[in-house]
């Protein structure tokens, strides 16, 4: 399955949880709940995956994590945030960077439609 097929599968995920619980809980109740949905779909998915950083060529244990990443090719960055800050935008194409992946999925749950609140970043995809 390539980075786009599992998108979609994702994106369908993201609206299934929105549709269930609506705005405004806590990020943890969306990224556990998007784990559920996408385990559901046959996805592989981990959570609270530890992301290395390294510094001419230094390892350095910093502690970066990322929320989802689903077949280990796609990062899904949860927020539930009032504005998502270009800070948010930055730190996916960041992590998109240091992981070499090519594709992130940052979504803020805490809109009035959840079409407003994914983004795709990319890397080289």
């Amino acid at each position: 399955m390539d980075e786009n097929q599992i998108s979609y599968k994702v994106r369908g995920a993201i609206f299934n949880v929105y549709n269930n619980l609506g705005p405004g809980l806590l990020e943890s109740v969306y990224v556990a709940t998007l784990l559920y949905e996408l385990s559901k779909v046959g996805l592989k998915v981990k959570r609270e995956v530890p992301v290395p950083v390294y510094y001419e060529g230094e390892k350095l244990e910093v502690g970066f994590r990322l929320d989802l990443l689903i077949e280990d090719k796609v990062i899904i960055e949860v927020k539930s945030v009032e504005n998502l800050a270009e800070v948010h935008h930055k730190q996916t194409i960041t992590y998109l960077k240091l992981t070499k992946l090519k594709l992130a999925i940052l979504v803020n749950f805490n809109v009035e439609n959840i079409n407003s609140g994914i983004f795709r970043k990319v890397n080289g995809l």
